[in-house]
């Protein structure tokens, strides 16, 4: 059992499997001329099996995939099998341009649940925000992903100005189609120019669905990092992940594991802890995993305000989003 201070079980790891990505979202990777870490620093599919059957021993239950994309990477496939055959539920979060190519070994590996990112349902816009023409194939693969009876979640970055209007068009979505849309805070972190401005929140996400709709709200499952609410006659759903405004930080049980092996016990974290340099030099990486965990800080990395609108975003100390990993 790994647990931190404050008596929180973390038996949830998501693992990022490179900080490359073929999309150059502003939000993520805000450079075009990114400089990705290179292979021989990337943890290896052993190096991964490796690390994930230690965390296992220790009561992880759910492994995530990130990246990055973690798809682009040319071992994605071996990776994904290999932890297929772990006792834990397997999921991933892909921008989900390569999914036609790799259903067969999700479906292998016992995957059923994705998270697809996708902030817009407008072409022109998908361009302006990805700076990538692959919106039509996104939509197809989600297409896919439904026809395989796979639960999907569509991950919506809500940005004021940029896609706030689209809002009733990801829940009317739901209508016909047993999605569940999660409308996530933009936040921030090292290079994405978040400014308090830019937010919308839980409260203005709310009252934009409830001009047009009825919304009842779903009972959370523990650990839940989403608020979940149900629309009355629509097949799927939609979520909220209020990360700013509203943390949900006191049940928290997540760690992850950066692609070059780095350990951040928060995705705020101002700290990590090399576990890939101790796994290669074949010393015990169990204790730097507890260690890790204990030091965590009770809420947000111990470094954002709970009222978001004074956060100073040049006093963080933390990575860009690509290379942490979701």
């Amino acid at each position: 059992m790994i647990a931190d201070s404050f008596g929180r079980v973390h038996d949830y790891l998501r693992i990022s499997l490179t900080d490359n990505c073929n999309f150059r979202c502003f939000y993520c990777m805000p450079e075009e001329d990114y400089d990705f870490t290179p292979a021989s620093r990337l943890m290896q599919p052993d190096e991964i099996l490796s690390l994930a059957k230690l965390f296992v021993a220790q009561g992880v239950k759910k492994i995530r995939l990130t990246g990055g994309e973690p798809l682009v990477r040319k071992d994605a496939a071996e990776i994904i099998s290999n932890l297929g055959k772990l006792p834990v539920e397997l999921v991933i979060t892909t921008n989900g341009t390569r999914i036609a190519e790799l259903l067969p070994t999700l479906l292998a590996a016992g995957i059923k649940s994705i998270n697809i990112s996708l902030d817009t349902l407008q072409p022109e816009k998908f361009m302006l925000i990805t700076r990538r023409d692959l919106f039509h194939q996104v939509r197809s693969n989600i297409e896919l992903l439904l026809q395989h009876k796979l639960k999907v979640k569509i991950n919506m970055v809500v940005m004021k100005g940029l896609n706030d209007d689209e809002i009733k068009d990801f829940i009317d979505w739901t209508k016909h189609h047993p999605l569940q849309i999660r409308f996530i805070e933009f936040m921030p972190f090292s290079g994405n120019r978040w400014t308090s401005n830019k937010m919308f929140s839980l409260a203005e996400i709310l009252q934009v669905i409830e001009k047009d709709f009825t919304i009842l709200p779903v009972k959370a499952e523990p650990h839940d990092t989403a608020k979940s609410f149900m629309i009355p006659g629509h097949e799927g759903s939609f979520a909220i992940i209020s990360t700013m405004t509203a943390p949900f930080c006191d049940t928290c049980n997540r760690m992850r594991l950066t692609a070059d092996g780095k350990l951040k016990n928060c995705l705020f974290s101002d700290g990590e802890t090399d576990l890939l340099t101790a796994l290669r030099n074949n010393e015990d990486v169990l204790p730097l995993i507890h260690a890790s965990i204990l030091s965590k800080k009770k809420e947000l990395g111990g470094q954002l305000d709970k009222h978001f609108e004074q956060i100073d975003t040049t006093t963080l100390h933390n990575r860009s989003m690509i290379t942490i990993g979701g």
